[in-house]
């Protein structure tokens, strides 16, 4: 086996260990740098910004986002459905999945979409406005995406392993939503 290999072997050791020691840390560590991952792809690849120019405090911003609220809120929602649902069979993971789009991706998607507006400072009629503007969008976007990967998440993942797989899987998700939450106040900034 390669140095390399075998370095490789304990980080993912040391990586399942503390998850089974400290799930709720790990997965917001894990969704917070996976979403400012996300915000650095959207402003040097989409908005082509130059690395010495992309908005750090931006990436900051919406990385805490993740930490604070998305990596915690998936880990209580996916231990949450663990328990009341079940854990594996095809009745269970359809039962997820569609629990999970009707009740929880609205109300987060909501809740995601109204702190990035906070964090950039807008007050509740410009962050209402910015949910007019985006929510139904990001909404669809997310019905074309995340059903499949729900199924294959609560189907074949074990729960100790889920938020991991959505936040790879969010990683592009993260790219667009910065996208989409980030253009039309740059395009404000602009135009001033």
């Amino acid at each position: 086996m390669s140095q390399s290999n075998m370095k490789f072997r304990s980080l993912f050791k040391l990586y399942l260990d503390t998850l089974q020691r400290r799930p709720y840390l790990v997965q917001a560590v894990q969704t917070g740098v996976l979403m400012g991952s996300g915000d650095l792809i959207s402003q040097t690849f989409i908005e082509r910004k130059h690395i010495a120019k992309v908005d750090v405090t931006r990436t900051l911003k919406f990385s805490s986002i993740g930490f604070f609220v998305g990596g915690p809120a998936l880990r209580l929602w996916y231990g949450a459905l663990y328990k009341y649902i079940g854990s594996s069979g095809k009745t269970v993971a359809l039962k997820k999945v569609f629990i999970d789009q009707i009740m929880f991706a609205p109300l987060f998607l909501c809740g995601i979409l109204s702190a990035v507006a906070a964090l950039q400072g807008k007050d509740w009629t410009n962050i209402k406005s910015d949910l007019e503007n985006n929510y139904i969008d990001v909404l669809k976007t997310n019905y074309c995406l995340w059903p499949w990967v729900q199924i294959v998440n609560f189907y074949y993942i074990p729960l100790q392993y889920q938020v991991l797989l959505v936040q790879v899987v969010a990683l592009f998700w993260n790219t667009y939503l910065s996208w989409k939450t980030n253009k039309n106040s740059e395009n404000i900034a602009i135009q001033k």
